[in-house]
């Protein structure tokens, strides 16, 4: 059976805490999509961590964790986490698909190019090298992992002719001095010494672990609202947020996915530009939210940059958990909002006078308004409840009443950032 756990949001919903939970119920765990320029972060026994490229399996010895080939892998970043990791005692079972394409040295530095070019312009990016990454991946000039292991000079020739694409921009648009080839073909042949040991064939992998009836879980990175076909375009990352790209991106097929566990947020947060419509505008009230949410304080896993919060956004998650195909969902951070003493909730936008529960297109999203309800605030710390009949009914009802607005079964209330803080309905 294959689970896919996705976001229902702008990313950061707690989907690190909720796969390594149901880690626990796997046999692999597959990255599907992304980069380094997110993070999930998990809190358990060996302490806090951030990951980025690894799997969140990582922690359990018995799973198999894969980074798929719809990964945009970053060599150094993988190594860094996999020593890191290794340091604190833990032993990842990691493998590398062979046709993950490798984020290159120069797509970081078009990344940061383009950011300064943009100015004022710039789509808040992770400068991670990802949207470069991807544009060269579909425009059929990326480098697969296989691609190291093949004839020298094949791999030179290709590494010259892309250079002639990437050092017209750099020299005639940036004004910066050339990419040396020499210098590139060096750095991939140090890429190859350290992925060597966990390269894979996972398709023919997982073909027969899946014959063999092997729980798998697919895990994505950030969610609905930053997927460039049904997010907030232009200001989404680069690769599907989607589950139904899971098959895709870990190389199995689409009616595998039998259950697809939606992470929604108790209120809202976003990194980086774009439309936001619940976002709470005064400083005081949103740093007050930003301080006490998650488990550090609503601040970027990877960039450590403040996030934007807002009020719950049931027009934006209904329509999240619909993209993604929800079949139930983990309502996460909950335990955040016990210092208020109503809670408001944006249950409709309302966009040129016109009041609308559908999620808009790009172009009438900026023009939209919420639409606010307030509910009763429980006014108790219920970190580390298990029992949801032993929340405070207010808590209850909360969950209850955003239950009703997705119309997808709450199964799962973090209440709290550890794996043991958690109740199941």
């Amino acid at each position: 059976m294959v689970r896919a756990i996705v976001g229902a949001n702008w990313g950061d919903e707690g989907k690190g805490k909720i796969t390594d939970l149901l880690a626990n119920d796997s046999d692999i765990v597959i990255r599907f999509q992304g980069g380094a320029n997110a993070g999930h972060t998990i809190i358990n026994e060996y302490g806090r961590f951030a990951l980025h490229l690894m799997p969140s399996g990582a922690f359990h010895k018995n799973i198999v964790n894969i980074i798929g080939n719809g990964v945009a892998l970053n060599i150094p970043k993988f190594i860094e986490e996999y020593n890191d990791l290794k340091s604190k005692g833990i032993t990842p079972n990691v493998l590398v698909s062979d046709r993950a394409q490798m984020v290159m040295p120069y797509h970081v530095l078009f990344d940061q190019l383009e950011e300064e070019r943009l100015g004022g312009k710039a789509f808040g990016s992770t400068k991670s090298g990802i949207a470069p990454f991807y544009s060269d991946k579909y425009a059929k000039i990326g480098f697969q992992v296989c691609e190291l292991f093949e004839d020298e000079d094949v791999l030179k020739e290709k590494i010259a002719r892309v250079l002639e694409i990437k050092n017209t921009l750099i020299v005639n648009l940036y004004k910066k001095d050339p990419i040396n080839p020499e210098e590139i073909y060096g750095t991939l042949m140090e890429y190859k010494n350290i992925i060597a040991p966990f390269v894979k064939d996972t398709q023919s992998y997982l073909y027969d672990a899946i014959k063999e009836g092997k729980k798998i879980l697919l895990e994505g990175q950030l969610g609905s609202m930053k997927d460039p076909d049904m997010g907030i375009y232009p200001m989404v990352t680069s690769s599907s947020t989607l589950a139904g790209f899971g098959a895709v991106g870990a190389g199995i097929p689409p009616y595998e996915i039998k259950d697809i566990v939606t992470v929604v947020k108790a209120y809202s947060s976003a990194v980086g530009a774009g439309a936001f419509v619940s976002e709470i505008l005064d400083p005081v009230e949103a740093e007050e939210l930003r301080k006490r949410g998650g488990d550090k304080g609503e601040y970027g896993a990877t960039t450590g940059r403040p996030r934007r919060v807002g009020w719950f956004d049931a027009v934006a998650s209904r329509y999240g958990c619909r993209v993604q195909g929800a079949t139930e969902v983990a309502f996460t951070v909950m335990d955040c909002l016990g210092y208020l003493d109503e809670i408001p909730v944006c249950v409709a936008y309302d966009v040129d006078g016109e009041i609308t529960k559908d999620f808009p297109n790009p172009t009438k999203i900026d023009r939209a308004k919420p639409v606010l309800t307030k509910l009763p605030g429980w006014k108790c710390d219920i970190r580390g409840i298990t029992d949801f009949d032993k929340l405070p009914k207010e808590a209850q009802d909360y969950v209850l009443f955003v239950e009703k607005e997705l119309g997808v079964h709450i199964s799962i209330v973090s209440t709290g950032p550890a794996r043991e803080e958690i109740i199941y309905r």
